[in-house]
C-alpha cells in the first residue's frame, strides 16, 4: 500500500498530476482543487489511496488527510467508486463536502459529475452519522455557508493521524478556538476528549 507520495510535480493533465519521487514518476489522480493549485516544479505531498483492480492500478491523491478519510468513507457507499468519490470531492474543499453530507444536502452532492440524485441520497443517508456535525449552514450560495471552517486545518489532520475518526476529530475541535496554535488546539482537543 502506498500511503503518500512526496516529490516534485513534473506535469499535469486531465485531473492527474505526475509526481517525481526519486526518479520515478507516479501518476496521481486528484480532486479539482488540488489540480488547480498544483504547479510544475512545486514540491508536494499527497496522501494516497492505492486502488487495485483486475486490469489496472490507480493512485488517488489528497493534499490533506481529512480529504483522504472522506474519500475512503465515500467509496464505502454502494454505487460510489473512486472516480465518483473524487468528483464529489471536486465540488469544493473537503470541509464544504463534509458539511454538505452532514446536513443531507442532496442537491449539492448530486452536482458531482456522474452522481445522480439517488446516489447522492445514499451518500447522505449512509455517511451522515459518520462525518460529524456540519460546520456550514445550508444556504443557496455555497460560498456563504461558512460559520466555522476546518478546511486545510492542521489540527484536524493531526487528530486523525492520532487515530480519531473524521466525526470525532471535528467534534473534539468544535469548541476549541482557532486563534490558538495547531499544537495548542490539538492539546486542548485531547484534554476535552479525556474529560468526556
Amino acid at each position: 500500500m502506498i500511503a503518500f507520495v512526496n516529490g516534485k510535480i513534473i506535469e499535469k493533465f486531465q485531473n492527474s498530476i505526475v509526481v517525481d519521487v526519486g526518479g520515478i514518476g507516479y501518476e496521481v489522480q486528484v480532486a479539482a482543487g488540488d489540480y488547480e493549485r498544483a504547479t510544475p516544479d512545486d514540491e508536494v505531498k499527497f496522501y494516497t489511496y492505492h486502488h487495485v483492480r483486475e486490469q489496472s492500478e490507480e493512485l488517488f491523491g489528497f493534499s490533506t488527510l481529512t480529504a483522504k478519510r472522506l474519500f475512503e468513507l465515500l467509496i464505502t457507499v454502494q454505487g460510489v467508486g473512486p472516480k465518483a468519490a473524487l468528483a464529489i470531492l471536486s465540488l469544493g474543499d473537503s470541509e464544504v463536502v463534509r458539511s454538505a453530507i452532514a446536513s443531507a444536502d442532496v442537491v449539492f452532492i448530486a452536482r458531482a459529475s456522474g452522481v445522480g440524485k439517488k446516489t447522492a441520497e445514499r451518500v447522505t443517508v449512509d455517511l451522515r452519522d459518520k462525518v460529524g456535525a456540519a460546520t456550514y449552514v445550508p444556504t443557496r450560495d455555497i460560498e456563504t455557508r461558512a460559520l466555522q471552517n476546518f478546511a486545510g486545518d492542521e489540527a484536524l489532520d493531526a487528530l486523525m493521524a492520532l487515530g480519531f475518526t473524521l466525526a470525532d476529530a471535528t467534534a473534539a475541535l468544535a469548541d476549541v478556538s482557532r486563534d490558538k496554535s495547531t499544537a495548542e488546539r490539538v492539546k486542548l482537543a485531547l484534554k476535552d476528549r479525556r474529560r468526556s
